[in-house]
């Protein structure tokens, strides 16, 4: 909970399970040159957008002129809804509706109960703003990082979607937690079916079975064995304990589409642009585009 308990009914009211507030400020040194290394080593492969306004993702005075304190958002989307037994597997965060839709449905009345309450201005941020959004997620203390890479959220684990509130409203801080959780478990990185997570909360998106299915373009490595899936990887997550005993989202619009538990390889093969457009209407799987899935039944 928050120093806020009005904030905190606002934002559960309109579906987000849990927020924090950190106060903003230059990130530090230490976490943009890391960043930097990583990206110099080429391990967000041909994801050249993450490598795109750095200034801006180190400063959000730059995204937001006045921020002063950055609420951060979790949505849970776990569900237990299985895909039939040889379906090509689609990762649980793209079952439902496009989260990046979902989420600004969700966070957007809370920037404007912040608006309204404090005479402030804010920026709403899912995924697609140039900010070091899992930081700011450990910063404020919604979670911790994962050896992963994700961001695991106390109770409710790490299948949860996560959004960013900047606003010039100064708020009070909520206190990070400890970051020693995961230390020596190694479960995530050692059942990684691309070999691609390093044990140091970072991967190589080049072996990531997740960016092979959904963002590359061309042909895959011809030693990936993609284990039946046809877009993402939700391995390191299954196997984490931190998501063992978690709850159900209480979200209806990312339980698993219908159309998507009767999708086989042939129906994937048969698609015309047509067809896959009216499939995959507001999903993320779009992201994939209609050659990338077919591409990837090749590989099943």
């Amino acid at each position: 909970m928050t120093a806020y308990p009005q904030l905190d009914h606002v934002a559960h009211a309109a579906g987000i399970d849990r927020i924090a507030i950190a106060a903003t400020h230059i990130v530090p040194d230490s976490v943009t040159d890391s960043y930097r290394r990583w990206l110099a080593a080429g391990n967000h492969a041909t994801m050249d957008y993450l490598g795109r306004y750095l200034d801006v993702r180190r400063d959000p005075g730059l995204l937001l002129p006045g921020a002063r304190s950055v609420i951060t958002c979790a949505v849970s989307y776990y569900h237990t809804a299985a895909q039939p037994a040889g379906a090509p597997l689609i990762a649980m965060y793209a079952h439902g509706d496009d989260y990046h839709d979902v989420m600004r449905d969700m966070m957007r009345p809370v920037a404007d109960y912040i608006a309204a309450t404090y005479g402030a201005e804010t920026r709403v941020c899912v995924d697609t703003a140039p900010v070091h959004e899992r930081y700011w997620a450990v910063a404020s203390g919604l979670g911790f990082s994962g050896l992963n890479g994700l961001v695991i959220v106390p109770g409710l684990g790490s299948y949860c979607f996560l959004g960013e509130i900047f606003t010039t409203a100064l708020l009070e801080p909520t206190p990070p937690l400890p970051q020693d959780t995961c230390r020596g478990c190694m479960r995530c990185v050692n059942a990684c079916p691309g070999h691609a997570l390093s044990g140091r909360s970072t991967l190589d998106a080049r072996r990531c079975i997740s960016y092979l299915t959904i963002e590359h373009r061309g042909d895959l490595p011809a030693d990936l064995h993609t284990g039946g899936r046809l877009y993402g990887c939700d391995t390191c997550q299954r196997v984490c304990p931190h998501n063992d005993g978690i709850p159900e989202s209480r979200h209806g619009r990312f339980d698993l589409r219908p159309d998507y538990a009767a999708l086989t390889a042939q129906s994937i093969n048969s698609m015309t642009p047509e067809t896959y457009a009216a499939t995959f209407r507001r999903s993320a799987i779009k992201r994939a585009k209609l050659s990338g899935l077919q591409r990837n039944i090749r590989y099943l």
